[in-house]
């Protein structure tokens, strides 16, 4: 297959019910406080990777940890995943910082991630 390459996993988000209780379970597993702390969203980097919590699940209503994979190019990806069959859930938009995320849907529905950070 000829599509953009990705650059692997490197945020993964997840729904938490109490954002106070889980920032301290994490801020415990991580050893450290987080570098974004706000009412909607709580992100640890660690080791390379991105950390987030979500309370209630934010807009997009996971349900469930959603891995991010990072791509050089979002709408390529797109293209390439749902003409394969997977089905977009979340279109590609600005998160802020010029980052853009997806999601889709693979045939069984799990919901796959995508960032590309311009």
């Amino acid at each position: 297959m000829n599509g953009s390459p990705v650059r692997g996993i490197r945020t993964v988000l997840h729904p938490v019910s109490d954002l106070t209780k889980a920032k301290a379970v994490y801020t415990a597993l991580l050893g450290q406080a987080p570098q974004t702390d706000s009412s909607y969203y709580v992100g640890f980097e660690v080791g390379g990777q991105h950390i987030g919590l979500v309370p209630d699940g934010g807009p997009q209503g996971m349900t469930s940890p959603v891995a991010y994979w990072h791509v050089p190019d979002i709408e390529a990806k797109l293209a390439e995943l749902t003409a394969t069959g997977a089905a977009v859930k979340e279109a590609a938009h600005d998160v802020g910082a010029g980052r853009l995320v997806a999601t889709v849907t693979d045939q069984d529905g799990n919901v796959l991630g995508l960032i590309q950070d311009r």
